[in-house]
């Protein structure tokens, strides 16, 4: 199964007023691994860039002023994404920019059936804990260390590291194996059990050398523990 993790940054929150998109990035997962083929793209908004967003992810006017628009790589970005589900962290917020980013180039909204909310799924799997990418990178043990300010490609990289917790972990490469096998129908030998070769049972009766050796070794000892436990009368004993 194809699925496309992906993260935008933009001019602030709300397209509606004039806010525009200005970075995307979107990692391919295909069963849940990662492809290693990606989409990454920034975007002149044809606006400046309140200060307040760029203390966020960085992105000034100036950086942006010579960057393609939306418009110039929207086919690229749509030929990337295909008809795969889109995973996005709080989604509702990407998409909304991403489909007023369409509308504007004359194309089709993308239908929000293909949205998959990686917060909404932290939220239920783990009600009252924190839920940003940063908690959840900490939770998951995912290395966050590059993290410096947002950015959208390596935000998508590591939501889809955080994705692939949420829906079972890294174990599920188990079961992948196991379906891969299925439907070639093909049984690797290094999977069947290693056929050992049958012994015959080792003999634990002590031999009449062995017997013998034993009798010679406590008729030397002088005193036993166990003659002075034994009772003078083998009666009391019972």
């Amino acid at each position: 199964m194809r699925e496309i993790v992906f993260d935008t940054e933009t001019t602030g929150v709300n397209p509606a007023t004039g806010d525009r998109m200005v970075e995307i990035g979107c990692v391919e997962l295909v069963n849940r691994c990662e492809t290693g083929r990606s989409f990454h793209a920034y975007f002149n908004p044809c606006r400046s860039m309140p200060s307040e967003a760029e203390a966020v992810h960085g992105l000034s006017t100036i950086f942006l002023s010579d960057k393609p628009l939306f418009a110039d790589r929207c086919e690229e970005l749509l030929d990337f994404i295909g008809d795969a589900p889109l995973i996005a962290h709080n989604a509702s917020f990407d998409f909304g920019f991403l489909n007023a980013e369409l509308a504007q180039c004359g194309r089709d909204p993308v239908c929000l059936s293909r949205m998959i909310c990686t917060l909404m799924m932290a939220r239920s799997k783990h009600p009252g804990a924190k839920h940003s990418l940063d908690a959840l990178c900490t939770r998951f043990g995912v290395d966050r260390s590059a993290r410096v300010k947002h950015g959208a490609l390596l935000d998508a990289q590591l939501l889809a590291q955080v994705y692939v917790e949420l829906t079972g972990g890294r174990q599920i490469g188990l079961s992948l194996m196991a379906d891969a096998l299925a439907t070639t129908g093909l049984v690797a030998e290094e999977v069947r059990p290693a056929q050992r070769p049958v012994r015959p049972a080792r003999p634990h009766v002590a031999s009449v050398e062995e017997l013998a050796r034993h009798a010679q070794f406590v008729a030397a000892l002088k005193e036993p523990l166990w003659l002075q436990l034994q009772p003078a009368d083998p009666r009391a004993a019972h």
